[in-house]
């Protein structure tokens, strides 16, 4: 293997890691402005959503929304360690 290949999958690695942090940083925000929304119960919100709505429907979405978000963050969990994992079998061994 070449020393490109390793710092392409290094790289990749770095920025796997970048982008779990951003995700779980906007994910407890999410978390923040849920409970922030759930405890008020502002108009704006049912305004957003429309007439016919209500509270539980906006609050079980919400949930799933975050429940989907948090499972894609797992799997990119496991693709970014593997890629970790790689890069530095590739470095150790040199390839082979």
């Amino acid at each position: 293997m070449n020393d490109a290949f390793e710092q392409k999958i290094r790289a990749a690695a770095v920025a796997g890691w970048w982008t779990l942090l951003i995700a779980a940083a906007f994910l407890t925000l999410q978390w923040l402005a849920f409970l922030a929304v759930m405890s008020s119960h502002p108009g704006w919100v049912m305004a957003l959503w429309g007439p016919g709505v209500s509270w539980s429907f906006v609050q079980n979405l919400w949930f799933w929304m975050a429940a989907v978000f948090k499972l894609s963050l797992w799997l990119a969990a496991v693709v970014v360690i593997w890629l970790t994992l790689w890069a530095r079998r590739l470095r150790t061994h040199g390839g082979a």
